[in-house]
């Protein structure tokens, strides 16, 4: 008797209705019983010839129907596990093909040869990356020049790294573990720069990143202001993940005109919402970042740099406030969130990078006599099993 796959669990894989696991298989395909698997409505043709072995992608097989629900699957079954209801989820965005606009890649030196890419999947092994269908095409289009310069700067069996983010200015690229000793290795790293006209070149020999090439200060634009971009300062994925999340916390928050946007990083969410917000964020550099270009600007944004997980907003401190916007790291806000379940905050916006975490926190929330209204998923890491979402909690 054939057995059909009917789910994609967690970690990729397609799950039968018996309940048997197998890689690289898509909700409707029939399982032979010798385990071979016919293709069905939502089976793909994957569009790189890296895949499954890059570990970049994990879901290229599936067409995007099948990943919308993945998607909402993910985030109902984490708020299941918690006692939680499913809500409304409402339709996922997904972020369109080469549109990434950051990346970390690795390096390494094998005689005359460099690899640049991805992991391969479980391993630390590099997939020597020729071609790319979630990157945007300006950084993709560096890959080839960087395998080039990295093989110039790195010594025999050397290994390394290269951080892209695509900023106002241009690509800004940080290598890390490279050492740059004598005339030649400088000339040709200043070459590099001017020939691909980059935002920002940075070293990092291990005792933090040095600028060596930024002909003006680098800027991301957001909410219509440019902010200064630190180093290793977080950037949503694409511009159209950004995007929706942003039009997902503004409709959470309604017409609240005191927002305290917690987790606030470089002001994703803070200089796109109306009215008087509070910013605050742990990373010193972010958060003077953020500073100087609300005071440039003149927008009604108050920056308190402040460690959320030693020192959270308390219960008077949190009743000032019409909404708080919560964007915590994978971690979740556990802290944060305890504190808020006690207070009388009308709405919450919840931004999440882990549905595991978020329900945790959603069930305190709930507890504590909020109600989740909706969750909308967002997957800005294309055909990967990384799930993003923002939800709506209120009172």
């Amino acid at each position: 008797m054939t057995d059909t796959v009917v789910r994609i669990a967690a970690r990729g894989e397609g799950v039968t209705e018996s309940g048997r696991h197998l890689p690289f298989t898509a909700p409707g395909d029939m399982v032979q019983p010798g385990g071979i698997a016919l293709p069905g409505p939502h089976r793909a043709v994957p569009p790189c010839r890296h895949f499954p072995e890059c570990g970049g992608c994990q879901l290229q097989h599936i067409d995007d129907e099948a990943y919308a629900v993945f998607l909402a699957d993910r985030i109902a079954s984490a708020l299941a596990a918690q006692g939680i209801s499913a809500p409304d989820i409402q339709p996922p965005h997904i972020s369109p093909p080469v549109s990434r606009r950051r990346a970390s890649l690795r390096a390494e030196r094998k005689g005359n040869f460099v690899l640049l890419g991805f992991n391969a999947e479980k391993s630390h092994r590099i997939i020597d990356m020729r071609e790319c269908h979630i990157l945007r095409r300006e950084l993709f289009a560096l890959v080839a020049p960087l395998r080039k310069l990295m093989g110039e700067l790195l010594g025999p069996r050397g290994g390394g790294g290269v951080r892209m983010i695509l900023a106002d200015q241009g690509a800004d690229i940080l290598l890390e573990k490279v050492n740059v000793d004598g005339l030649k290795a400088n000339e040709a790293l200043a070459a590099f720069a001017e020939t691909h006209r980059l935002a920002r070149l940075a070293l990092d020999d291990g005792y933090g990143p040095q600028t060596r090439w930024e002909p003006e200060p680098v800027t991301v634009t957001l909410g219509g202001i440019a902010v200064p971009l630190p180093y290793g300062a977080f950037l949503q994925a694409t511009a159209e993940g950004e995007a929706a999340l942003i039009a997902a916390v503004r409709e959470a928050v309604g017409e609240a005109l005191t927002v305290a946007d917690l987790f606030a990083g470089l002001g994703t969410f803070a200089l796109s919402l109306e009215g008087r917000s509070l910013a605050v964020e742990g990373d010193r550099d972010a958060a003077l970042a953020l500073k100087g270009a609300a005071n440039r600007a003149q927008r009604p944004v108050f920056v308190d740099h402040r460690d959320l997980f030693r020192r959270p907003l308390d219960e008077k401190e949190l009743g000032r406030f019409e909404a708080v916007v919560l964007d915590p790291p994978r971690a979740g806000a556990k802290e944060q969130v305890a504190l808020l379940a006690r207070c009388a905050v009308p709405r919450v916006a919840y931004v999440s990078c882990n549905p595991s975490t978020f329900a945790r926190d959603a069930k305190m929330l709930v507890e504590g006599g909020y109600r989740l209204d909706w969750v909308r998923p967002v997957g800005q890491f294309r055909w990967s099993i990384h799930v993003e979402l923002a939800a709506c909690f209120s009172r």
